[in-house]
């Protein structure tokens, strides 16, 4: 772990851990830092809109959460482990589709489930037991063979989202999900990750405690999903509005 101050987890001994937490996070690159001291706690089960301008730290700030990526200094949790420990409870979904354009979204989805196990098994939710479910919930054929290179921006976004959600994970992190998607195909998308929370996880009935935490340029695509609003700019926090997320102590 990167040097910095320890996280004061007294209060967390009794209390359910953040679903992430940042205690005077930095990303360095060379002389550039990407993410400057920045400390949040994001409360499990919370949805939160982060903004910002190209360059304002906010892409960082997500891969830093998913274990993608290391602090330079400070400290970064989720549900009260080091990143890359948690994997399994997390899912990240670039800008980029992260899909192979020679396979159909099927083969595609197939394969990634393949690689995490996430097409067999019980799961805490049966919307995407399947790779077939994931893609009807996102509005796609699964009995569509035509390779993803050959969709539109906006069916390789679906797809892509369809991909992350086929992990069923209790924390959900979308790099700018609205991109290339008109307002229907947004509109849509904000229904679903609506619903997506109320989905209950693996051994609990527990409604609510899945978490959300999004990027976007399009505010108010995302105002009706959003609990929070963080606003970042050249790599620190601005301002916080909202219920679920907050400076950590």
């Amino acid at each position: 772990m990167p040097d910095g101050a320890p996280i004061d987890r007294t209060a967390q001994d009794t209390a359910e851990p953040a679903a992430a937490q940042l205690e005077s996070a930095s990303k360095l690159f060379g002389d550039f830092a990407a993410l400057r001291k920045v400390s949040l706690r994001f409360e499990a089960g919370s949805s939160t809109v982060i903004l910002g301008d190209n360059g304002a730290g906010k892409s960082t700030l997500l891969r830093l959460i998913a274990g993608l990526i290391v602090p330079s200094r400070g400290t970064v949790l989720t549900f009260g482990e080091e990143p890359r420990s948690q994997r399994w409870r997390i899912a990240y979904m670039s800008h980029e589709p992260m899909l192979y354009d020679e396979l159909s979204g099927l083969e595609n989805l197939r394969y990634f489930a393949s690689l995490q196990n996430t097409d067999s098994g019980e799961k805490g939710c049966s919307c995407t037991a399947t790779s077939e479910k994931a893609l009807r919930a996102v509005g796609l054929d699964p009995a569509l063979g035509r390779p993803v290179g050959h969709y539109s921006q906006g069916m390789r976004q679906r797809a892509s989202l369809a991909r992350v959600l086929q992990a069923d994970p209790e924390l959900l992190l979308l790099d700018e999900p609205f991109s290339n998607l008109d307002v229907e195909s947004s509109r849509r998308m904000v229904e679903l990750l609506r619903d997506f929370r109320t989905w209950p996880l693996q051994g609990t009935s527990t409604q609510h405690s899945r978490t959300i935490i999004l990027t976007t340029h399009q505010a108010h695509l995302a105002e009706p999903l959003a609990n929070a609003t963080v606003t970042m700019r050249a790599g620190a926090v601005l301002s916080i509005t909202g219920e679920g997320v907050h400076p950590s102590a």
